[in-house]
């Protein structure tokens, strides 16, 4: 066929552009999916709800209701007694805090919940509507991800952020489960900076929302004396793990990425681009206590970036300082002089074994043999 095309440049271009559209659209399909499925467990958690107390004690009503749901949908998941259970628990997660999620009943005529007599019907002049923000918030994050936030939270402003860090970065449920692991949520925007005299107010905002206090190194393992490079060179051979935790928005420039300064040579540590922030950002390991003269130097790292790399579409750099231990005042001291924007955090990593008590310990091949034993 490509010999009939009189510009096969342009034949290209238009078989990228429908492939976009089906890609939409299939994306759309799936959001669809999810959308009414979500809708339909929201009601379904309502009725398992409304009607416990009349069927409470009858020979485990939910579990029966599994069994008759999966003989009249035989080709449908999800009604197997642990997510009908799940379901239920969802509905009155999200229900149960009113103040918090705003939550519009629909007139019922009742103030008191409803009566038991009979069952309630799944009638959508009967259901609780969600507030449309939170409903758009709730659909868009599929189930598998909704059981994992139920069952490890507890904490409904908890389980909010992290349904829209799973909408913004797409996360996996693995990556979820991960972020809630390392209570991602008690560190993100807890880092000590300046931003706020030093960028734009909306600039200040998302530079801040970015920053985490301390980043979580645990997939590193540094011996009991270590040295920055040695922190450098983890980071950067781990750098799906290290922007995992960086975040969104993270693209990696470079190690020790130089500068000239004059006839002198400068060296950053690391340094990143933020597409969001559409600046540059240098990042400055220190394997020991925050000391103010950190401060001024990254002051000094973040003129040069923004005279020799920035340009007329980018933002001023922003800088971190990442150490070993801070003192939240002497921190803010040495910042508050600086117009440049910087932030202070610490991290935290795993130390390996010393060497002599590695020494010690059975290999993984030596355990393997002793349980072939002992199984024999």
């Amino acid at each position: 066929m490509s010999d009939n095309l009189s510009n096969l440049g342009t034949y290209k271009q238009f078989l990228v552009s429908i492939k976009q559209q089906v890609k939409s659209a299939q994306a759309k399909a799936a959001l669809s999916v999810n959308s009414s499925l979500i809708d339909l467990y929201w009601s379904m958690g309502k009725m398992i709800a409304d009607n416990q107390a009349l069927f409470e004690g009858r020979n485990n009503y939910v579990e029966r209701l599994a069994r008759d749901l999966r003989v009249s949908f035989p080709d449908m998941k999800g009604f197997s007694r642990a997510n009908l259970f799940f379901i239920r628990k969802f509905y009155q997660f999200y229900l149960g805090a009113d103040s918090v999620l705003q939550v519009v009943r629909l007139k019922e005529g009742h103030s008191s919940p409803l009566p038991i007599q009979q069952p309630t019907a799944m009638d959508k002049v009967d259901t609780v509507q969600r507030e449309v923000g939170l409903e758009n918030l709730l659909n868009s994050v599929p189930w598998g991800h909704h059981v994992v936030i139920i069952n490890k939270l507890k904490s409904l402003e908890e389980a909010l952020f992290y349904l829209h860090q799973t909408i913004q970065n797409n996360w996996s449920r693995a990556t979820l489960n991960l972020q809630i692991e390392q209570e991602l949520y008690r560190r993100q925007g807890k880092a000590i900076t300046n931003f706020k005299q030093t960028l734009s107010e909306g600039q200040a905002v998302v530079a801040g929302q970015i920053l985490k206090d301390p980043y979580n190194f645990t997939f590193l393992s540094l011996e009991q004396k270590f040295h920055e490079l040695d922190v450098e060179r983890q980071l950067t051979e781990h750098i799906t793990k290290f922007l995992l935790e960086l975040g969104k928005g993270f693209a990696f420039m470079g190690r020790q990425y130089p500068l000239i300064v004059g006839d002198k040579e400068y060296r950053l540590d690391l340094l990143f681009y933020h597409i969001r922030l559409r600046c540059f950002v240098v990042v400055d390991l220190k394997v020991v206590d925050f000391e103010p003269e950190f401060a001024g130097k990254m002051s000094f790292y973040l003129s040069v970036v923004d005279d020799q790399l920035k340009t007329a579409n980018d933002q001023p750099g922003i800088g971190i300082i990442l150490c070993k231990n801070k003192n939240k005042l002497e921190v803010e001291y040495a910042l508050r002089g600086m117009n440049k924007p910087i932030g202070v955090s610490q991290f935290t990593f795993t130390q390996a074994l010393p060497s002599e008590l590695r020494s010690t310990l059975p290999t993984v091949e030596e355990l393997e043999g002793e349980l072939n034993i002992g199984a024999n």
